[in-house]
């Protein structure tokens, strides 16, 4: 794709809502992921009658229905080898199994310590052992959480992961084993993807934490810091916002992890800003991450290297994207500054994509999307909330659909739930995997947000999570907070030709 909005990408757009009709008459600027919304209190709802919007065009060759709904915000969403749906809820604080033939939800372990504030935390990640259940004495279940590690009265946020084991009699999780802690702990941008690799080793992504903007814009972007030897040595981990980590199931640092400016860590690769998206195509990774207000990214991750932010958004093109520093403001300190979205004060330094340079910067297999300078962020269609119009999508998970499983039209096809219009983008990967074969195919769109996915072992049935509450759009374009599907699992199964 383009660095530059091409007007076919313009025309697909518009067609999926992210940009209206006047809007991409005079293409200009943009760059901003989409915030939570108000968060509510754990109230179970009334299960629904069927999906409100049933799959049309080029999804009608699936049933839908919902499975269940009032979850108190679910985050991961797994197949596991019980034939049971294994999911976060990190308002609920708590790690739930579902039987996807009727919705019946039991609780496998409440994790009272963990720290939920309202914002985007609580328990977050979760990965289950290849092996889970299957008599080799490693029933272990993984899982992300933020926590207190403040002693007194103040907060001091940060996140760990943490290993259970599974006992099948009572169906419950128990023998906590903490893995890893100290990791960096936000209430935004805590990313927080919990992955095995196919090397036997445990991927964890995090968020810059949310800094540089609304009521954390003091606070800098440690994207581009990396460790020193002597933080290693004291397990000082705070360097590591921004980053994708690899582990050793003891939380280790694996002997073959790349060097990076002299110092082996947990750092796998860098300059991110909130990758929630990961997943393995074969021995190749790759991750989905949240631009500003536009570029959001898809990425092929590899060892070592650097994705550019904050000084880079999608492509350095210095195209919809400066890099504005507040926590650096002069004379001006950024503590007196109100935070404006779209122009800052003239003491917050600005800089181009193009003024920065790395010899590791990777750039992106695709932007969802790029626009150029002059783009109108401020979208009447959406009534004041402007961030749902802007030309990004804000990808919550990503998932590659093999070329073995049961729908043929997705073989080897990137799967990226999103947040914005409620629905699940495909990416199309070439015979290589290194580029997109065709513009993203929008499927399954409802009013909803679309926090992750599952596949059934057969690859013909989708299961998708979404948020409790928050501000999304419609098919119909605009914004609304008037979910369709609130804290549900919805299902649509592929019933088209074998």
């Amino acid at each position: 794709m383009s660095a530059f909005l091409s007007r076919r990408s313009a025309v697909f757009l518009a067609q999926v809502g992210l940009l209206s009709t006047a809007a991409w008459s005079f293409i200009g600027c943009g760059s901003e992921d989409l915030l939570e919304g108000p968060l509510g209190a754990d109230q179970p709802l009334a299960a629904s009658e069927p999906i409100a919007e049933a799959p049309a065009g080029l999804d009608a060759n699936f049933a839908s229905r919902e499975v269940l709904r009032g979850l108190s915000f679910p985050v991961r969403i797994v197949w596991g080898p019980d034939d049971y749906l294994w999911l976060t809820e990190r308002v609920g604080k708590r790690i739930v199994r579902v039987r996807p033939s009727d919705g019946q939800k039991t609780t496998a372990v409440t994790i009272s310590e963990a720290y939920q504030s309202g914002g985007q935390d609580g328990v977050l990640g979760l990965a289950l052992h290849p092996d889970l259940l299957q008599g080799k004495g490693t029933d272990y279940v993984y899982v992300s959480y933020t926590y207190d590690a403040d002693t007194g009265s103040a907060v001091n946020r940060r996140t760990k992961i943490r290993r259970y084991t599974y006992d099948p009699t009572t169906q419950t999780l128990g023998s906590p084993q903490d893995v890893i802690t100290g990791l960096p702990g936000s209430d935004d941008h805590n990313s927080a993807r919990l992955l095995f690799g196919p090397d036997q080793k445990l991927y964890y992504t995090v968020g810059d934490q949310g800094n540089n903007q609304f009521n954390r814009k003091c606070l800098p972007v440690g994207a581009q810091d990396l460790p020193t030897a002597a933080e290693v040595a004291a397990q000082d981990w705070s360097t590591y916002a921004g980053k994708i980590l690899r582990l050793n199931l003891d939380g280790s640092i694996p002997s073959d992890n790349p060097v990076i400016a002299g110092t082996r860590s947990h750092v796998y690769s860098y300059g991110h800003r909130n990758p929630q998206g990961l997943t393995f195509r074969g021995s190749a990774l790759y991750a989905s991450e949240h631009g500003p207000k536009s570029d959001d990214e898809l990425n092929l991750i590899q060892p070592g290297k650097n994705y550019g932010w904050p000084h880079v958004a999608g492509y350095k093109d210095s195209q919809a994207y400066t890099y504005d520093n507040w926590s650096a403001s002069s004379p001006a300190p950024c503590a007196q500054l109100a935070w404006n979205d779209y122009t800052p004060p003239s003491s917050v330094p600005r800089q181009q994509e193009s003024a920065w340079d790395h010899p590791d910067f990777t750039a992106p297999l695709l932007t969802l999307y790029t626009v150029p300078n002059g783009y109108n962020f401020r979208d009447p269609a959406c009534g004041g909330t402007d961030y749902i119009c802007w030309p990004t999508i804000a990808p919550s998970a990503l998932h590659h659909y093999t070329a073995e499983s049961g729908i043929p039209e997705w073989e080897d096809s990137l799967l990226m739930p999103t947040l914005k219009k409620g629905a699940v983008y495909r990416v199309k990967l070439d015979e290589a995997g290194k580029a997109a074969d065709a513009e993203p195919t929008v499927h399954f769109q409802t009013t909803n947000r679309y926090r992750d996915l599952a596949l059934s072992p057969d690859g013909r049935t989708v299961y998708v999570i979404t948020d409790t509450q928050g501000n999304t759009s419609g098919p119909t374009g605009g914004a609304t907070t008037a979910l369709s599907n609130p804290g549900a699992i919805l299902e649509f199964t592929y019933t088209g030709p074998n």
